[in-house]
């Protein structure tokens, strides 16, 4: 029993870092995001996960609708939204 205490320790430290370094970052980002997802509203200016920009205009249980250009009008789910283009760093030169 005795030469299996440190196996057993080393493991339960294998576990420990793993879940620090690996799950509990993961699950805060997922939390993150449905956070945001949440909060959007109509105004935002938001980026979807394809690359779209564009303007919350219309919010409808899972729906968005974005206003791309004058007139143009696409319908995404929420899922699809990645970031806020306002809250987006600038691009340094």
């Amino acid at each position: 029993m005795e030469q299996m205490l440190p196996q057993i320790l080393m493991f339960a430290a294998i576990g420990f870092v793993f879940y620090f370094f690996m799950i509990r970052p993961q699950q805060k980002k997922q939390k993150d995001q449905q956070k945001f997802m949440d909060d959007i509203k109509k105004g935002d200016e938001v980026v979807t996960i394809g690359g779209m920009h564009g303007k919350v205009s219309e919010i409808s249980g899972n729906t968005v609708v974005l206003d791309v250009d004058r007139g143009t009008k696409i319908k995404f789910e929420k899922s699809a939204i990645s970031l806020e283009n306002s809250k987006k760093e600038p691009v340094k030169k």
